[in-house]
C-alpha cells in the first residue's frame, strides 16, 4: 500500500463495502480494504476509527483488523507498544459496549489473543476481575473476555508454543474459581435475566471446555443447580436452554477421565437422570429444538460413562438406565433425533467387539435389538411417497448412515438372526408397502454379513425376491434390486439361481427408474460370481453396445462395463482379443465421431464419457498370461492407439480432457505392460511436445506410469532420462513463478511421483545426469508446501533417493549408488536439514510429522555423525523467544532433542520427539 490513507479514505471504502449498490464496487472496496489490513497502517487507522465510533460498519471493520493484526502480525510492534495496545482495548471496548454485540466480540478476541501473546500481561484474569467486577455495566464485555480468553488457548491461528500455553493454562487453573464465583453472583444479582444466563452459561462451558475447574468446587456449586433448573423448566425460552444444554455437554465432556472426578461426575450423572420429564414434556408440546438438546445431552452422557457402563452393567453410574433414555430418544417420530446418538452406538458396537465377552454381550443384546426395531421404522418412507427412494436428500442419508451403523452393531444380535427375523415379518405377515420396503432396506444393509454356506433363508429369500411382481410399489422394487446386488456371494453359491436372477435385473434394466440400481446389482454379480458369468458374456456385451438406451447414470454405465470387463478377462485367452475389440468398439466409433466433426457447428464434442469407459474397460480387463504368451489385449490397444493420440491433440488445450486422456492410456499401458513397447516412442514424443505449450500434470504422473514399466530396460532408460529432462524444463519455469509451488500443488505432486519412480526403477541414471541438482533444489523448497498430496511425493521423493546409498548392498551398482549420494548430500545436505527442521516447526500441520521422520532417519542412517552436526546447526538458527517476550524453547528442550533424535534406534522414535518438539512453535 502506497503510503497512510486517510480516515475520510477508509471510512468511504467501509461504506462502499456495505452499501455500494455496485458489486464491482463492493469487490473494489473488499480488495483495497484487505490491503490496509495487511499494511503497517492498519494498527493506527484502526484504533482512530474506534476512537471516532462513527457508526457500526466503521467500529465493526476496525475491531476486526485489531483482531486479525494481533493474532496474526503480533511481530510488527515492538515490545514497548504493548502495554499502550492492551490499555487502548480495553478504552475501547468500554466506549463501545453498547454499540453492538458483535463489535464487543471482535474487541474481545482481541484482548484475548494479546493476553495469551503478552508475557508481560501477568494475571490477566486477575486484573481484569479486580478492574470492572465492581461496574454493572461493564460486566457484558467483561464476560465476554472471560468467555474468549479459554477458547483462544489452542487456537490455530496464534502460534504462541507449548511452553507458554502450559504457562497460560496453568494461570487461568489458578484463577478458575475466582471466575466461577464471579459468574455465580453475576446470577444471584440478575436473577432471572436471560440475556445474562445466556452469557454466564457460555462462559462456564468455555472454562470446562478447556478441562481447568476443580471437579471438586463445581460439585457443590450453586452454578450447577441453576443449569439443571434451567434445564427441567418448562417454560424456558429456546436460546437459553440451548445455552445451558451447551454447557451441561462441556461439563461431561470435561469429564471423561470419571475416576479422576467422582464428585462432579455422580452430581452430573443424577442431574441428568433428572431430565426424563422434561424431555417427554417438550415432546407433548411439539418443541423440536428442546427435544434435540435433550437428546444431546443424554447422548453426552451415555459418551462420558461408556467405560463404566462396559466394565460394570447396571451397577452405580454404569446404570443402564443411560441406554433407555436414548431408546426414548429412538422412539421420537422425528429421525434427526436418534442420529444424534449414533456416535455413542458406534462407540459402545467397538467396545464390545473388542472385548468378546459373550455374557456380556448378552447384557446389552436387548437394547441393540430395540435401537435396530426403531432404525427400521425410522427407515420407511411416507405411504404416499411416489417414485424410488432418494439417496441424495437429507433422509436418504440418514438411510445410507442408518446402513453404516446396522452393519457395524448386527454382531451383537447376531446376522443371521436378525435376518430370518425381518423376513419372517415379510412372510408371515401382509405389512404395507414402506414397512416391506424399510425391511428389505435393512436385511440389504446385513446381507454380506450373513454366512451364505449351505442358508436356506437366503436362497429362499433370493427366490420369492426375483418373483416379486410388477404390481409392486417401485420403491420396493428398487430396494428389492439392492437386496439382490448385495446377495451376490449367494448367487455364486447356488448357480441354479444365476438365470432368474439375471433376468429380474434385466427387467429393472429397462425401467428407467430402476436402470442405475438394477446396473449396480448385475455389475456386483459380475465381480463376485465371474467364472459362473463366463457363459453370459454375449448377454453382457449386448447391454454394453445397447448402453446408451438404457437410463444410466455415469457411475451405473461405467460401473456395467467394468464388470463386463472383469468377466471378459476370465474367457479363454484365444476369444479375449476379439471380445475385447467387440467391447470397445462403440467407444472408438463414437471417438472417431467427435474428430470428424467440424468444430464450428456447435455440437457438444465432449469426449471425456468414452474415454472414461475405455479407461474402466482396460483397468478391469486383467486375464492371466504365461511368460511368453502375446498380450491379448496388445493388438486392441495399438489399435486404439491412432484415436487417443488424435482426441489428445484436439483437445490438447482443455485440461479435464487431456487429463481423461492421459488416465485412459495409464490403463492401457498397466493393462499390457510391456506389450505396449510399441507405444512408448510415439506417446513420448506426443507428451513432451503438448507439454511445453500445456504444462497439464496429468503427463507427469503418465511418464511416471511410463517409468515403472519400462525404467529397469536397458534399452529404454536414456529415452526415459530424455523424456523427463525435457518434462522438467517447463515444470521449473511454472513453479519459480510468484507463490509457483502454492498455485500448482497437483504438478509438485506428479512431478516428485516421476522422479521417484526413476529413483526405484533406475537410480544410477538418474543421479548420474544434470537434472538432479535441480530436482532436489526444487525438492528442499517444496518441503514446505501445506498440501497432503504433494507434500507426502515430495518427502517420499527425498526419503527414497537417500535411501538408495544403504539399500540393495548386495547388487553390482551399489558402490556407485552410495558414492553419487554421498556427492548429493554433501552439496545439499546441510540445506535439506535446516529446511526440514524449520518447516515442520512452522509451515506443515503434524499430520505430517511422520514423513518428515522418515527423511531425517534416513539421512542419519546414512551417515550418523555428519547428521548430529547439521541437525546442531538447524536447531542454532531456531527462534527462541516469541515476540510477545515468551519463552518459546529452552537450551534444555533444544540439547534433550538432539540427544533423542541422535540415539534413536528406531524411526517412530525420531516422529515422537519430532511430535513432542514441534508443539513448542505451534
Amino acid at each position: 500500500m502506497e503510503g497512510k490513507p486517510t480516515i475520510a479514505l477508509v471510512y468511504q471504502a467501509v461504506q462502499a463495502l456495505y452499501h455500494d449498490p455496485d458489486p464491482a464496487g463492493k469487490e473494489r472496496a473488499s480488495v483495497w480494504l484487505g490491503e490496509l489490513q495487511r499494511s503497517m497502517y492498519a494498527w493506527e487507522i484502526s484504533d482512530q476509527l474506534l476512537q471516532l465510533k462513527q457508526d457500526v460498519e466503521s467500529c465493526y471493520f476496525a475491531a476486526q483488523t485489531m483482531k486479525m493484526k494481533i493474532q496474526t502480525s503480533f511481530f510488527e510492534l515492538p515490545s514497548e507498544t504493548h502495554i499502550a495496545l492492551r490499555d487502548s482495548l480495553l478504552s475501547h471496548i468500554q466506549n463501545l459496549k453498547d454499540l453492538s454485540p458483535i463489535i464487543v466480540t471482535q474487541l474481545a478476541l482481541a484482548i484475548a489473543d494479546l493476553a495469551l501473546q503478552m508475557a508481560s500481561w501477568k494475571g490477566c484474569v486477575h486484573t481484569l476481575i479486580e478492574k470492572y467486577n465492581n461496574d454493572v455495566s461493564s460486566m457484558t464485555f467483561l464476560i465476554e473476555i472471560l468467555t474468549v480468553l479459554p477458547e483462544e488457548v489452542h487456537s490455530r491461528s496464534l502460534r504462541i508454543g507449548a511452553n507458554r500455553r502450559t504457562e497460560i493454562i496453568e494461570d487461568l487453573a489458578y484463577y478458575s474459581g475466582t471466575v466461577v464465583t464471579l459468574l455465580a453472583s453475576c446470577v444471584e444479582k440478575t436473577g432471572d435475566n436471560e440475556k445474562m444466563l445466556i452469557k454466564v452459561f457460555r462462559c462456564l462451558g468455555s472454562w470446562f471446555n478447556l478441562g481447568v475447574l476443580d471437579s471438586n468446587f463445581m460439585a457443590n456449586n450453586q452454578l450447577l443447580m441453576v443449569l439443571f433448573q434451567v434445564l427441567q423448566r418448562d417454560e424456558t425460552p429456546t436460546n437459553l436452554h440451548e445455552a445451558a444444554s451447551d454447557c451441561v455437554c462441556s461439563a461431561l465432556y470435561a469429564i471423561e477421565n470419571v475416576d479422576t472426578n467422582m464428585a462432579l461426575a455422580l452430581q452430573l450423572f443424577q442431574g441428568v437422570l433428572t431430565l426424563e420429564t422434561a424431555y417427554h414434556m417438550a415432546v407433548a408440546r411439539e418443541d423440536l429444538d428442546k427435544v434435540l438438546n435433550y437428546c444431546r445431552i443424554f447422548t453426552e452422557l451415555c459418551e462420558t460413562f461408556l467405560e463404566i457402563t462396559v466394565r460394570s452393567p447396571g451397577q452405580g453410574m454404569g446404570d443402564l438406565r443411560t441406554l433407555e433414555l436414548l431408546l426414548i430418544c429412538a422412539g421420537h417420530p422425528q429421525y434427526e433425533v436418534v442420529e444424534i446418538s449414533f456416535n455413542f452406538w458406534y462407540r459402545l458396537g467397538e467396545h464390545l467387539y473388542k472385548t468378546n465377552d459373550p455374557a456380556l454381550h448378552g447384557i446389552f443384546r436387548p437394547y441393540i435389538q430395540r435401537l435396530l426395531h426403531g432404525l427400521a421404522r425410522h427407515c420407511q418412507l411416507d405411504s404416499d411417497h411416489e417414485g424410488i427412494p432418494e439417496d441424495t436428500d437429507d433422509f436418504g442419508e440418514f438411510r445410507m448412515r442408518v446402513s453404516d451403523l446396522v452393519k457395524d452393531v448386527i454382531f451383537l444380535v447376531g446376522s443371521m438372526e436378525c435376518f430370518s427375523q425381518l423376513y419372517s415379518t415379510l412372510k408371515e405377515g401382509n405389512p404395507p408397502w414402506e414397512v416391506t420396503e424399510a425391511v428389505l432396506f435393512i436385511m440389504a444393509a446385513i446381507a454380506k454379513s450373513v454366512d451364505p454356506e449351505n442358508n436356506p433363508t437366503l436362497t429362499e429369500v433370493l427366490e420369492q425376491v426375483v418373483m416379486l411382481p410388477e404390481t409392486v410399489h417401485i420403491a420396493v422394487r428398487y430396494t428389492s434390486i439392492e437386496l439382490v446386488g448385495e446377495m451376490s456371494e449367494v448367487v455364486d453359491r447356488n448357480p441354479r439361481f444365476l438365470d432368474p436372477v439375471l433376468n429380474y435385473l434385466m427387467k429393472g434394466l429397462r425401467e428407467k427408474p430402476l436402470a442405475s440400481v438394477a446396473a449396480k446389482a448385475i455389475h456386483n454379480i459380475c465381480a463376485v460370481c465371474r467364472d459362473h458369468m463366463a457363459q453370459h458374456f454375449q448377454g453382457l456385451l449386448d447391454i454394453a453396445r445397447a448402453l446408451d438406451s438404457f437410463a444410466l447414470s455415469t457411475d451405473a454405465a461405467v460401473g456395467l462395463l467394468k464388470g463386463t470387463a472383469l468377466v471378459l478377462a476370465r474367457l479363454p485367452l484365444e476369444k479375449i482379443a476379439e471380445c475385447l475389440s467387440d467391447l470397445c468398439a462403440v467407444q472408438v466409433m463414437a471417438l472417431k465421431k467427435l474428430l470428424a466433426q467440424d468444430p464450428s457447428n456447435g455440437k457438444a464434442s465432449d469426449p471425456t464419457v468414452w474415454l472414461d469407459r475405455l479407461a474402466v474397460i482396460f483397468r478391469h480387463t486383467n486375464p492371466i498370461v504365461e511368460n511368453g504368451q502375446t498380450h491379448p489385449c496388445q493388438k486392441v490397444i495399438q489399435e486404439i492407439w491412432p484415436v487417443l493420440s488424435e482426441t489428445l491433440n484436439k483437445h490438447q488445450a482443455d485440461n479435464r480432457i487431456v487429463e481423461r486422456c492421459c488416465r485412459c492410456l495409464r490403463f492401457a499401458v498397466r493393462c499390457v505392460g510391456k506389450g505396449s513397447a510399441s507405444l512408448l516412442q510415439p506417446l513420448v514424443t506426443q507428451m513432451v511436445s503438448v507439454y511445453q505449450v500445456y504444462p497439464h500434470s496429468c503427463f507427469l504422473y503418465l511418464g511416471s506410469i511410463l517409468v515403472d514399466e519400462y525404467g529397469m530396460e536397458e534399452g529404454c532408460r536414456q529415452g526415459l532420462l530424455d523424456m523427463l529432462q525435457a518434462l522438467c524444463m517447463p515444470t521449473f519455469q511454472l513453479l519459480e513463478q510468484p507463490n509457483g509451488l502454492r498455485n500448482h500443488p497437483d504438478t509438485v505432486d506428479d512431478l516428485f511421483r516421476l522422479a521417484t519412480r526413476f529413483v526405484q526403477r533406475s537410480p544410477v541414471t538418474l543421479l548420474s545426469s544434470s537434472i538432479i541438482v535441480h530436482i532436489i533444489q526444487c525438492a528442499i523448497a517444496a518441503t514446505t508446501l501445506d498440501h497432503r498430496d504433494a507434500n507426502c511425493s515430495v518427502m517420499k521423493f527425498v526419503r527414497d533417493l537417500i535411501h538408495t546409498g544403504v539399500s540393495n548392498d548386495h547388487e553390482e551398482d551399489f558402490e556407485v549408488r552410495k558414492q553419487l549420494i554421498g556427492q548429493a548430500m554433501e552439496q545439499h545436505g546441510q540445506q535439506l536439514v535446516t529446511q526440514l527442521m524449520h518447516t515442520c516447526c512452522f509451515c506443515l500441520p503434524p499430520y505430517t510429522l511422520p514423513d518428515v521422520a522418515e527423511v531425517l532417519w534416513e539421512i542419519m542412517v546414512f551417515n550418523r555423525p555428519t547428521f548430529c552436526r547439521w541437525l546442531e546447526n538447524a536447531l542454532k538458527g531456531l527462534p527462541k523467544e516469541t515476540s510477545g517476550g515468551a519463552v518459546t524453547v529452552t537450551h534444555k528442550q533444544l540439547t534433550d532433542f538432539h540427544k533423542q533424535v541422535t540415539s534413536a534406534e528406531e524411526c517412530k522414535q525420531v516422529c515422537w520427539a519430532i511430535r513432542e518438539f514441534t508443539r513448542l512453535f505451534r
